[in-house]
């Protein structure tokens, strides 16, 4: 259970500075797949965070 609760902490964190780095970042054409809204860059947050923190569990 610590280690289930440990990766949604840190999928949240991920995806909340995704959201702030898709909000505050937004590119001018809105072609920028990270930065073009809030939703998408906390998607791609989200799961480069599930992937740091899968990482860090098998090692």
């Amino acid at each position: 259970m610590h280690t289930m609760l440990r990766i949604i902490i840190t999928v949240a964190i991920g995806a909340g500075l995704g959201a702030l780095l898709g909000y505050f970042g937004q590119c001018s054409s809105g072609t920028c797949p990270l930065t073009s809204t809030w939703w998408r860059g906390a998607l791609y947050g989200g799961f480069i965070a599930l992937m740091l923190a899968l990482s860090a569990r098998s090692s």
